[in-house]
């Protein structure tokens, strides 16, 4: 019995060591992550109610119309094979090991220096930095602002970029997702060449539009990425009467909230939370956004992972907005431009609820139905795949440049259809 008891207590540690390392971060050792070949509805239901009867053993990275990306815990391979080859569900094998993602993400590049650069990710506390380095070389042009104060206390900080009076305005949102490292890291190198860049297309946009730019909207998800869980979504306030904690910020925006799509259980990840504009976030950027409708006439929500641009709406899978075609062409252009970089990065675009999955509530369609900001899009950044969430630092400086390609022609395009003028005129 003695030994038993003994196994049994090594067999307990060695869990709490897997799931705890020294370092205080969760492991995610021996977790894998599937891409699925989604034949039919039936199929797609099945994996649905799979992954929430397992609760956190099961995660659905991603989805879209014909494919879904699932990660998977150790204990639970075995039985999810199983599953999926009697359910005829064609699978590939994306990652075999996450946690040897994570480290070689953490390892590249990651000695610290007082030199903000984009061959690493960075912070919080260092994206501040280097906020207030931009605001203070560049005082003429650059302003602070605030979006709210988080839960835990975080100021969650803007800049503005106007170089003239009387501009059209483009607002940026990054990581209201707090795993989406790479949208901050883009959002801190766009600022940069808004202010630095000699290129003639960057100078013109630096120049001829105002740029309202969130690098972290939610704060405290953030730092919790850094601090604990490399792979957490949702924010951090706790949630009455439940033991999970926090609310996705994408499905709390007060328009069409709780529609389609979205969960009414604290412990999913994209539970919408216990009302519209319940986390401070939200509603500090939904008050941000109806202030300064008048200035604004693009809204872009970067997120990651995918290579797609989605336009309103999310609540519906066939609902289209009035400007539909319009949406369309502008995210057209963005595709073209990104694709013929020498990286032949290829974005595919649709509506938010059409191309990918029901997404009620998120910023894209309270900008565009409350704020009557008729150009929005979710900028779903690299990779398809093949590292997810957890993109090497490699790949940041790649991103930037696509990213910058993309806009570029996304506003050209915009200002073609009339959308750029002052407050524009919207073409239906």
């Amino acid at each position: 019995m003695k030994s038993l008891w003994s196994v049994a207590f090594l067999v307990l540690l060695a869990n709490s060591v897997y799931l705890y390392p020294a370092d205080g971060n969760i492991s995610y050792k021996g977790y894998k992550v599937y891409k699925l070949q989604i034949q039919n509805a039936e199929q797609r239901a099945f994996l649905l109610d799979f992954a929430k009867s397992n609760g956190s053993k099961i995660s659905i990275w991603q989805e879209d119309t014909m494919t879904m990306d699932v990660l998977v815990d150790p204990q639970m391979q075995i039985h999810f094979k199983n599953y999926i080859q009697a359910k005829n569900i064609d699978s590939r094998e994306m990652i075999s090991d996450l946690q040897s993602l994570i480290d070689e993400e953490n390892g590249q590049g990651a000695t610290k220096s007082d030199e903000f650069s984009w061959t690493r990710y960075h912070e919080l506390e260092d994206i501040y930095k280097f906020l207030d380095d931009m605001l203070s070389k560049y005082p003429l042009v650059t302003e602070a602002f605030t979006i709210a104060q988080s839960y835990e206390g975080q100021i969650v900080r803007g800049i503005k970029i106007s170089f003239k009076s009387g501009n059209p305005g483009i607002f940026i949102e990054s990581n209201i997702h707090a795993r989406e490292w790479i949208t901050s890291a883009t959002a801190t190198w766009f600022i940069y060449e808004l202010l630095t860049s000699h290129d003639l297309e960057v100078r013109n946009l630096a120049e001829n539009y105002d740029w309202y730019i969130v690098p972290v909207l939610n704060v405290d998800g953030f730092i919790y990425t850094h601090k604990k869980d490399r792979l957490w979504r949702k924010t951090r306030q706790p949630v009455a009467h439940s033991d999970c904690i926090g609310t996705d910020g994408n499905r709390n925006f007060d328009s069409l909230w709780m529609v389609n799509g979205a969960s009414s259980n604290p412990c999913d990840q994209d539970y919408a939370g216990p009302a519209a504009n319940s986390e401070p976030e939200i509603k500090g950027e939904s008050e941000f956004l109806l202030a300064n409708k008048d200035k604004l006439n693009i809204l872009l929500a970067f997120h990651s992972y995918s290579q797609m641009l989605l336009s309103p709406y999310g609540h519906s899978r066939d609902e289209v907005p009035p400007n539909f075609d319009d949406l369309m062409q502008v995210a057209e252009a963005y595709a073209k431009a990104v694709g013929s970089l020498h990286y032949e990065s290829q974005y595919t675009y649709g509506t938010s609820g059409g191309a990918m999955y029901l997404a009620p509530g998120a910023t894209l369609d309270y900008a565009y139905n409350e704020a009557d900001i008729q150009i929005t899009y979710t900028i779903e950044m690299r990779d398809t795949g093949r590292h997810g969430f957890v993109l090497p630092p490699a790949h940041i400086l790649p991103n930037c440049a696509e990213t910058m390609a993309g806009i570029v022609a996304l506003v050209k395009e915009a200002d073609r259809l009339g959308y750029m003028q002052p407050k524009y005129k919207a073409i239906n």
